[in-house]
């Protein structure tokens, strides 16, 4: 994925907790935006994951061309 979509998660889960902790109408309403303002470490999280897991990829695609062009006389 590409990393704007998790900065717009990011930011739709700051967005809707604050909205949820001030216009909240539950008895939970606190707990609830506490919860979902939690979500935006975790898709930072994911972010970060995913980004790795391609540099990694590409580190890996990249000595695999080294070996074989290597190998070949």
């Amino acid at each position: 994925m590409k990393p704007i979509y998790y900065f717009i998660g990011v930011g739709t889960s700051i967005l809707l907790s604050i909205y949820m902790f001030v216009f909240g109408t539950g008895p939970n309403h606190e707990n609830v935006a506490i919860f979902i303002g939690l979500w935006a470490p975790t898709i930072i999280g994911l972010g970060i994951y995913n980004e790795l897991l391609n540099i990694y990829e590409e580190m890996l695609r990249q000595r695999k061309e080294l070996e074989e062009d290597s190998s070949q006389p």
